[in-house]
């Protein structure tokens, strides 16, 4: 594959991404499951993808900043809610050798993260131990169990979807 066509691949992997978590986003908005101190955002299982491609690194985080923008409202939830989910993109990225601890960067750096934009940026009440309880098991809802899920179901058609130069480190496995 030339190089041309393995930046345009990226780049589409990336704007696809960014639009399935942008449909996700919306699709928990409507539940009302997407904000708040309590909140399972679907769209964040697709923080595991960079476990497949690390295109999936920048196609989360503009998912997360459009989704943040349109639903997220408060500039410091724009700003740290994308950085959140940039942090875990990146943080699955780098552990993505095991397919189990995919899941904890998101996990860890939105309940570490969250419960700060919840208290100050929307002045929700409520102590910090307590978002990051909130938020943490949403993630753990989202991340750990649909990404795991999701992981599962991508696996077998891994090389058809991402390429087969999207990780070769499943293979050496």
């Amino acid at each position: 594959m030339s190089k041309t066509t393995n930046k345009t691949l990226y780049i589409v992997h990336a704007a696809i991404i960014a639009a399935l978590y942008v449909v996700l986003t919306a699709l928990a908005a409507g539940f009302d499951l997407a904000s708040g101190a309590i909140q399972v955002r679907f769209s964040e299982c697709l923080t595991i993808l960079p476990y497949f491609t690390p295109a999936a690194v920048p196609g989360v985080a503009i998912g997360c900043l459009i989704s943040n923008i349109f639903f997220g409202g408060a500039l410091p939830d724009i700003i740290f809610g994308t950085l959140a989910t940039l942090i875990g993109a990146v943080g699955t990225y780098m552990v993505r050798k095991n397919r189990f601890l995919c899941s904890v960067p998101p996990v860890v750096s939105n309940a570490v993260i969250i419960p700060f934009v919840l208290k100050y940026a929307y002045g929700i009440p409520g102590a910090l131990w307590y978002f990051a309880l909130t938020v943490g098991a949403g993630e753990i809802i989202t991340c750990v169990f649909f990404g795991q899920i999701l992981i599962s179901a991508l696996s077998p058609f891994r090389d058809r979807i991402f390429g087969n130069g999207a990780e070769s480190v499943r293979k050496k496995k």
